[in-house]
């Protein structure tokens, strides 16, 4: 998974590129391009490994799919160091990718897996989904070092698992999360 720390009501670093092309004679002076940008501080910074995770899920059968419709989940954890609630006390993370399409709110399989009739779930340790390229709830953040304490869970699709058509193989699932102070 890779990360974007986004802040809304503080703003972004961002840069602007405004470029205005034109026919302009040579040698003449045109005001024709401009930078703007904003340097912000962050309320956590991520903790070195967490900005890139990889969550290896155990094997399942799809007999346990048909009978269960869906794995345990598996535990992750994304550690956010340094906080200072002076610049936010909050925090919401957002998981982008691919949602799938018979399973609303789970991750669609990337291209080229092997498995097919399964999605990818998110949800916290009390087991409330997070759904794909949703916002999650706001947890309160303390100074100092705080985690985000999630589970990953394979769920079989309804036809799928109806007609038992669940594909064998490997697979991947790909997302960015995104931070957001509010």
């Amino acid at each position: 998974m890779r990360h974007e720390i986004v802040h809304k009501g503080w703003s972004c670093a961002w840069l602007t590129l405004l470029l205005t092309f034109g026919l302009i004679p040579t040698g003449h002076a045109v005001d024709n391009l401009r930078f703007k940008g904003n340097l912000v501080e962050q309320a956590c910074t991520i903790r070195p490994g967490d900005e890139a995770i990889t969550l290896e899920l155990w094997d399942i059968t799809s007999k346990h799919l048909y009978i269960n419709t869906r794995s345990v989940g598996k535990g992750f954890k994304l550690h956010l160091d340094a906080c200072d609630t002076t610049i936010g006390n909050t925090v919401t993370i957002t998981f982008g990718g691919a949602e799938n399409r018979a399973l609303p709110g789970l991750f669609a399989l990337d291209g080229g897996s092997g498995a097919s009739g399964i999605g990818l779930g998110l949800e916290t340790l009390s087991n409330k989904p997070l759904p794909v390229n949703s916002v999650s709830d706001e947890q309160v953040l303390t100074n100092g070092n705080n985690v985000i304490e999630l589970q990953a869970y394979v769920q079989g699709e309804p036809n799928a698992i109806r007609d038992q058509t669940i594909g064998h193989g490997a697979y991947r699932v790909t997302s960015t999360f995104t931070l957001d102070y509010p």
